[in-house]
């Protein structure tokens, strides 16, 4: 069925990627050369410059760069952040260098890169993906800046996801766990939809999270603290942690930095080897890893009644309709996970202008806001109440306000895409309404250029 009526040939031009470089380069490492192969895809420029993450794997290849860079143009468009599409990976497992010699590879990475111009703020701008992130990053800027010494002015927005000292902004590592929290926030708010059991919160929720790397630990960590939920399973590559009253979130997270791994941890039972964590019963699923974690040999065996994609493409096609057909919701990756870009699009944004976010406002909040409690304690005749008079008064800083916008960002997104479904019921799914509504947008762009 379709659901587009785009002119003759744009359903082609929409789907190609527009470019992808094949970079080979040399490091001479431990007396030695070795060669390394990293890609770039520059899916669309309806709208520049692009963006898209770097991975570092030792399984990348360019149909998978070109599928991610695809992701990216569209995720952006639903959003309605301001790139096109783009993506990059390295061949390489960061496990096996030591950080100098990996500092070493990156630097001759974005070299190659520059060469090109797939990097650059105006061009492409690259961020953290799996196997990279804020170091990475600092590293990719401070070569750009050698490499082009007279963009002084914008070179801290070559690259964002980096660290405060080096342009980077507050909220930006929690960012895309952070959408993920606020994407079933609006889900479960949307009275269209059939919430949680008739539940319109996570309150004692049970939920399991697959991957406890950056997204899927921030993920767990907010629905916990903030909304009452209990992660009951954590499940990795090795094995999963469960605790039928909840995982204490944050003592894994450190067992798992001093151990390298989540089992073993006290605060939960542990089993080795056993990948079937994701299928063992709960009211939230969370993959939050790799690719392809629901698959046609594991999907009839999932038993949540929300499956929230957190990952890029976690679920394959034949398994989303298995679920489908089985009554489970799905809230699209293409959403889901969306609050990475949005907030390097806050931190290209701040590098941009060389102002951070609430400067020019804060102390004036704090003011106004002052004046207002004042002014409610005399016609009560009763003080602000203490427990929440600093959080009042506070004239927001910058993780605050950045973590308003990116809230505000997925809720107006969510009431598009459900809109969208409410009109067009045919759609049949959240994941379609969202792809009609992002690839509608991508059209009308090329359009209004007159391709």
């Amino acid at each position: 069925m379709t659901f587009l009526d785009l002119p003759e040939g744009l359903a082609d031009r929409i789907i190609q990627c527009n470019s992808t470089y094949t970079v080979r380069f040399g490091v001479r490492l431990r007396g030695r050369m070795y060669s390394f192969i990293g890609w770039r895809s520059v899916h669309s420029e309806h709208c520049e410059p692009v963006k898209g993450g770097i991975r570092y794997v030792p399984n990348a290849d360019a149909e998978e760069v070109e599928a991610l860079a695809a992701l990216m143009t569209l995720k952006c468009s639903l959003v309605d952040v301001p790139f096109g599409g783009s993506k990059g990976a390295l061949k390489i497992d960061p496990r096996e260098w030591t950080a100098q010699e990996l500092e070493r590879i990156t630097r001759r990475f974005t070299q190659e890169l520059n060469k090109r111009g797939l990097i650059g703020p105006g061009l492409n701008v690259p961020a953290p993906d799996v196997g990279t992130g804020e170091r990475e990053m600092a590293w990719m800027v401070d070569e750009f800046r050698r490499a082009n010494p007279t963009d002084v002015v914008n070179a801290r927005a070559c690259v964002t996801g980096k660290p405060l000292s080096k342009g980077g902004i507050a909220g930006r590592t929690e960012a895309t766990g952070r959408g993920v929290q606020f994407a079933i926030q609006s889900y479960l708010r949307d009275t269209r939809t059939a919430g949680l059991k008739g539940a319109r919160d996570l309150t004692d929720a049970s939920v399991i999270v697959q991957g406890f790397g950056n997204v899927g630990y921030h993920a767990a960590k907010f629905l916990c603290e903030d909304d009452g939920a209990r992660v009951t399973i954590v499940a990795e590559r090795d094995g999963y942690v469960a605790h039928p009253d909840g995982l204490r979130i944050e003592a894994l997270k450190q067992h798992q930095i001093r151990t390298g791994s989540i089992l073993g941890f006290e605060g939960g039972k542990s089993h080795p080897g056993d990948m079937t964590g994701i299928e063992k019963p709960c009211e939230v699923l969370i993959p939050a890893a790799m690719e392809n974690a629901i698959n046609l040999e594991n999907a009839e065996c999932i038993s949540a009644h929300l499956v929230v994609e957190a990952a890029n493409g976690p679920v394959t096609f034949e398994a989303d309709k298995i679920l489908r057909s089985r009554g489970v919701i799905i809230l699209p990756d293409l959403y889901v996970n969306a609050g990475g870009v949005v907030v390097s699009y806050f931190e290209w944004v701040k590098n941009l202008t060389h102002i951070p976010f609430g400067l020019m406002e804060r102390r004036r909040r704090e003011r106004r806001n002052q004046t207002i409690a004042t002014v409610l304690e005399r016609m009560t005749g009763k003080e602000f109440p203490p427990d929440i008079r600093d959080e009042f008064l506070e004239g927001g800083a910058e993780i605050d306000l950045v973590r308003s916008g990116l809230e505000d960002v997925m809720r107006s997104t969510w009431t598009r895409i459900s809109d969208l479904l409410e009109a067009q019921p045919e759609l049949g799914d959240y994941r379609t309404a969202a792809y009609v509504a992002s690839i509608r947008q991508v059209a009308d762009a090329y359009e209004a250029i007159g391709i």
